[in-house]
């Protein structure tokens, strides 16, 4: 019997040598843990930073559409025609302003010259047979599609390089493809002879009708 009781003792001990070391699951667990925390923390983005990044992602977006369309919407639009209420005084190329007195001496009656009118548009100013300016400028733009129209003399009217398109002397439409007249401006002198352009906003005297511009 104590043979026997010495083999089993033996045995066991020899049985319990290779059991597995326990596994410590909460230490290892505890480990991870931090690890986990780190990166979801790294891929997390706040609303206020998501909410940021979407704002300069429209705003891009809006200032290229608005770049590429705004040209294209103007180009079919009418040009400008003139100023505000109050007058702007006339200028030659160099921005210098024109006095009547200066002026006048140095052109011919019949002459057309250009002058910097409102809102900078190339106005013409119209020297009459008595040699004296015509009260009133001739917005160079063609109505048709923005060309300058240059005068010509030998045939005593406006043709437009462009398109055709043909004007009278007072800038009344005698030959399309333009459709209207060109816009008029009111032409005076200061207090210091200095030429002056304002808005005409009265009735279109080769029309009878409402001033286009306006």
């Amino acid at each position: 019997m104590k043979l026997f009781a010495l083999l089993s003792a033996a045995l066991i001990g020899s049985s319990s040598a290779f059991a597995p070391a326990p596994v410590r699951t909460q230490q290892r667990s505890s480990a991870l843990a931090p690890v986990s925390m780190a990166a979801a923390e790294e891929f997390y983005i706040d609303q206020n930073r998501r909410n940021l990044m979407n704002l300069i992602l429209v705003g891009s977006a809006a200032v290229t559409v608005g770049g590429l369309g705004v040209p294209y919407v103007l180009f079919f639009l009418p040009p400008g025609a003139g100023g505000g209420g109050g007058g702007v005084s006339a200028k030659d190329a160099l921005g210098n302003d024109l006095s009547e007195k200066e002026y006048l001496a140095s052109k011919k009656p019949g002459d057309h010259s250009l002058a910097q009118g409102l809102k900078g548009d190339a106005t013409y100013l119209i020297v009459k047979e008595d040699g004296t300016l015509e009260s009133y400028g001739l917005n160079a733009v063609c109505t048709h599609l923005g060309c300058v129209v240059p005068w010509s003399a030998p045939n005593n009217k406006f043709m437009c390089p462009c398109h055709g398109s043909q004007y009278a002397p007072t800038g009344a439409v005698v030959r399309g493809p333009a459709p209207l007249p060109l816009a008029l401006a009111h032409l005076d002198t200061d207090e210091a002879g200095i030429l002056t352009f304002s808005t005409w906003s009265e009735t279109d005297f080769r029309t009878d009708k409402k001033p286009w511009w306006m």
